[in-house]
């Protein structure tokens, strides 16, 4: 009898070691565009007069830190549906400089996530960038490089860079890039060659670094002003609908099944909800026999909370400004993320 009950003892034992080595650690990367988030200091460089005390916005001391509150809160969420913390790595677009992602980093409700900034300033005449905030603890930058977007024939013509970060994240060479594409201003049909421009200047980015490494784990990530059914997404930049039709060197976008079976949308205009806000993951992140970490699943971060309540754009993203209308919430777009699993 003792020896069945030592047995039945050292086979549980061993079931609890097995299990704790398989112990699965999990990560979120998020991305979010927070609308304009300017300082209140005139830079003579940059296009920031509607951003000033004195501007048409009236953007003060007060506005500033509460829309800061406010964006390192929502970033301090995302991951909490999911039992998980400050996302790992996350980019953000719409910030004007450095200073401002600094205050994002140390606010109060971020500043124990040990976070660290990835910033340039672009050539863009609005003055906002990308740029991107990680955990230096789990995620070592090894090389970082702004690309902008050149037109040959329109030789004044300046946008958002897109932002290329690489580095070893929890033991395992990972890049990011981060993107927020031209406006559609001017209408869709007509601004499309631009976006389509910086569809192939970010596949041009992939292939560069699948030429090296045909198994490299790379996610994109930002607002990309098209959804995942345009052409600038699904064509030039080659994101696949399923993971069936993915293959060696491709790149799968999970955020199609959110747009067009489930019909979710990280922002809302004229009554229609758009999904701009998107990854697109290449695809070792999805290759059975790659090991490391996998990808799990893809979500929009709308909770109540980030949606306005009432009038003639109920339920849309509750944000800072409605023209130059202070509203005082959080941004015009819902953040997006993807969960990584090993």
């Amino acid at each position: 009898m003792k020896k069945t009950i030592l047995f039945v003892l050292f086979v549980w034992i061993g079931l609890q070691v097995n299990c704790q080595q398989k112990k699965i650690k999990s990560i979120l990367v998020a991305f979010y565009n927070i609308e304009n988030f300017f300082d209140t200091i005139n830079d003579p460089t940059k296009d920031d007069e509607e951003f000033l005390p004195d501007g048409k916005n009236h953007w003060n001391s007060t506005r500033y830190y509460q829309k800061l509150n406010h964006i390192s809160l929502v970033i301090s969420d995302i991951g909490k549906d999911n039992n998980l913390k400050c996302p790992l790595a996350m980019g953000l677009c719409e910030i004007e400089n450095r200073q401002v992602l600094e205050d994002i980093i140390h606010s109060e409700a971020l500043k124990n996530c040990n976070y660290d900034i990835v910033h340039y300033d672009s050539r863009y005449k609005r003055g906002v960038d990308v740029g991107f905030i990680y955990q230096k603890d789990r995620f070592i930058v090894t090389h970082s490089v702004p690309y902008p977007l050149i037109m040959p024939d329109m030789p004044d013509f300046t946008t958002r860079d897109q932002l290329l970060i690489s580095g070893i994240l929890d033991g395992e060479p990972f890049h990011f890039i981060i993107n927020h594409w031209p406006s559609r201003s001017g209408g869709e049909k007509r601004s499309a060659p631009l976006r389509e421009a910086a569809a192939k200047l970010c596949r041009h980015i992939v292939d560069s670094i699948i030429k090296t490494d045909s198994m490299a784990k790379i996610i994109i990530m930002g607002d990309l002003n098209d959804d995942p059914t345009n052409k600038s997404v699904k064509e030039i930049l080659g994101g696949k609908p399923t993971k069936e039709l993915t293959k060696t060197g491709d790149l799968y976008n999970p955020m199609y099944e959110l747009f067009k079976i489930k019909g979710i949308g990280s922002l809302a205009y004229n009554d229609q909800w758009n999904l701009f806000d998107q990854f697109i993951i290449s695809y070792p992140l999805i290759a059975g026999n790659s090991k490391g970490y996998k990808f799990v699943k893809a979500g929009i971060f709308n909770k109540s909370y980030l949606t306005q309540k009432e009038g003639q754009f109920a339920d849309y993203p509750f944000r800072t400004y409605v023209g130059n209308s202070y509203m005082g919430g959080y941004s015009d777009h819902f953040p997006s993320y993807i969960i990584l699993s090993k």
